[in-house]
């Protein structure tokens, strides 16, 4: 019998790209736009759960019948939320192909994937904030982020932004 093999190395996120400061920073203008629109919709979409359950409640299956009188209501409001299950998968989903998780809609949390001392961290910005200034390990959370040391902060500026 052979010496066991060693343990595999652990599994890396496989971010679509680690952004730099400079480059997120520079990308806020745009979230800042679109996290509230993003936090609108799941807004209405709660509302519209909320209210598609009511009707299921006080109706029970007498709501699916064709000719029941609140049976159009409650097709209307199933649409909307498809649609606007849509709209915010949609939208989430093309941040996260940016490398951008959108961690609460509620509170304007954001965290791209960034590379702080050769570990990929997430660079955690949250809406209201003027600039990307914190990150956290990718098994950490809010609670545990740090300031984004200025030794670190140079290493995740882009050449660009030197000029």
């Amino acid at each position: 019998m052979g010496n066991p093999a060693p343990d595999p190395e652990p599994l890396l996120p496989q971010p679509a790209r680690l952004w730099t400061v400079a480059e997120a920073n520079h990308r806020l203008a745009q979230l800042a736009e679109l996290l509230p629109r993003l936090r609108t919709w799941a807004t209405r979409l709660g509302e519209v759960q909320g209210e598609v359950e009511r009707l299921g409640a006080f109706w029970g299956k007498e709501l699916d019948a064709s000719d029941h009188v609140d049976h159009e209501r409650k097709e209307q409001l199933d649409a909307e939320w498809q649609h606007l299950t849509h709209r915010l998968e949609e939208a989430v989903g093309a941040l996260q192909r940016e490398g951008i998780e959108v961690k609460d809609l509620s509170g304007g949390l954001v965290d791209f994937y960034g590379l702080v001392d050769g570990e990929v961290v997430f660079l955690c910005w949250r809406l209201g904030e003027g600039e990307v200034g914190f990150y956290h390990r990718l098994d950490g959370g809010y609670r545990t982020r740090r300031p984004i040391p200025e030794t670190a902060r140079a290493t995740l500026s882009s050449p660009r932004d030197a000029n």
